[in-house]
């Protein structure tokens, strides 16, 4: 159930970076152009975590 929630906020937490993105690329803001990439790639490595978590708990029940 964690794994599921995690990947809700993950895609919830998604239109929230974009617009973050086009306002650092707007306002030619280094720093927050940044922090919207490394959020971005942590967000990534979320996903992934839970997508495997998912995939094991699929693969204990057969």
């Amino acid at each position: 159930m964690k794994a599921v929630f995690q990947l809700v906020s993950a895609l919830s937490a998604v239109f929230g970076l974009r617009a973050s993105f086009r306002d650092a690329r707007a306002n030619n803001d280094k720093l927050a152009l940044a922090d919207t990439i490394i959020t971005t790639l942590g967000l990534i490595t979320g996903t992934a975590l839970a997508v495997r978590t998912l995939r094991r708990g699929e693969d204990a029940d057969k």
